[in-house]
């Protein structure tokens, strides 16, 4: 009987076997976190592991991105024919690091201060080069190739999947399927889910700085004061979702951070205003845009100042191609079984996976990472953390979900 028969069993052996080093490669990656374009570092280890594991591979990708390529035995392979072994499958971990200081306490906490994988991307390759052992151990049973992106600079705008893809990512040969997965802790560990279509927003940094002339606070008439200008247009910018998008097309304008660096008794002559615009729908993406601009503008002049905006476009929606999307959530039944696959609704997160999804068919699921019965701190968080035992049920859900495709 070939291989084939037991798969799901053999994959789940294979991660067992190989939990321990898996685990232990997410440890290192948290302790040596490095922020988008700067992950010189993290490649290096990624780089030396594959070396390990027999991989070949293609590094500075993209400035820090690294490709490997496991090529499958077609001769060896049960039932292969040349359409399977034409198939290439992409599976696709993020790399870098947010720059949150991360509270003392793990014993494999950050040391570098100031930055945390605080978005789970060290569990992402890890759980990348997990599979890639197990899939390197079944090389002679299985058609076709599988691709393995380690992608840098997914938390920075441009981000770096549109530079992995331009350097030839899911070229030469085509890819036919791109595969990618994020960690949710308010999903219990040993789960996944799926949603077919839409599933994440669209989104753009925007920054705004309005500026009057300052002076001293106890003489307001003598200056135009760029900090109630702002008071106003934060207001006055909440009205282009609440009353110009169509109720209809989720949109969501939040603005996080303002810096008025004046002082108690001083009235600053700028204020810088940052925030950030998602919605589900291209059309009104930029209509928004125009909007952002316009009442900007007017809000300050008709109160003697003046405002300039910069919009920067971000990543597009995540759309899950649905006929993949579909064989995936069945084989993930089949690998996990039926009660730890379930269904997720869209949300307004962003990603730049997004981008694979324009190019080749794409799905991007979630995993489970939260403890059950525990109000799990969320990504982009100090206090997130993550179940470990999801990386060696990561690592084989993506070998298995691979080699489903290349069959």
């Amino acid at each position: 009987m070939s291989i084939s028969d037991h798969l799901p069993e053999h994959i789940r052996e294979l991660t067992e076997r190989y939990a321990g080093e898996t685990v232990a490669l997410r440890r290192h990656l948290h302790q040596y976190p490095e922020l988008s374009f700067e992950e010189h570092e993290t490649a290096a280890f990624i780089c030396e592991r594959l070396d390990e594991l027999g991989i070949p591979y293609q590094s500075g990708v993209a400035g820090t991105g690294v490709i490997a390529e496991l090529q499958g035995d077609a001769d060896a392979a049960p039932g292969a024919g040349k359409a399977g072994a034409a198939k290439v499958v992409a599976l696709r971990a993020d790399i870098d690091a947010l720059p949150i200081q991360e509270p003392a306490g793990l014993p494999f906490c950050s040391q570098r201060p100031g930055v945390m994988h605080a978005c789970g991307h060290d569990i992402h390759s890890a759980a990348l080069l997990g599979a890639g052992h197990i899939l390197q151990t079944l090389r002679t049973q299985f058609a076709g190739t599988v691709r393995l992106l380690f992608q840098p600079a997914e938390e920075r705008i441009p981000g770096g999947a549109l530079g992995m893809i331009q350097a030839g990512a899911l070229r030469n040969p085509s890819v036919s399927s791109v595969i990618g997965e994020h960690v949710n802790p308010d999903l219990p560990v040993g789960k996944v889910a799926f949603h077919s279509g839409f599933f994440m927003a669209s989104v753009d940094d925007v920054y705004i700085t309005v500026r009057g002339r300052g002076g001293h606070a106890a003489k307001p008439h003598q200056n135009i004061d760029p900090v109630i200008i702002s008071a106003h247009l934060l207001s006055s910018l909440q009205q282009i979702v609440s009353r110009s998008a169509d109720p209809l097309v989720p949109s969501v304008l939040s603005f996080g951070r303002v810096i008025a660096d004046g002082a108690h008794n001083v009235i600053p002559n700028e204020v810088r205003i940052e925030g950030t615009f998602r919605t589900t729908d291209d059309t009104w993406r930029y209509e928004a845009h125009e909007q952002i601009r316009r009442i900007a503008s007017s809000t300050a002049t008709s109160m003697g100042g003046e405002a300039d905006v910069e919009i920067r476009v971000g990543y597009p929606s995540v759309v899950n191609e649905p006929g993949l999307t579909e064989r995936l959530r069945c084989a993930a039944v089949e690998y996990l079984g039926q009660d730890q696959v379930v269904d997720t609704p869209p949300a307004m997160w962003a990603e730049d996976f997004a981008y694979y999804g324009r190019e080749a068919p794409a799905c991007f699921y979630n995993l489970g990472v939260g403890t059950p019965g525990v109000d799990n701190a969320p990504v982009h968080s100090p206090s997130f953390q993550a179940e470990e035992s999801c990386i060696a049920l990561a690592s084989g859900l993506l070998s298995y979900l691979a080699l489903t495709e290349l069959s």
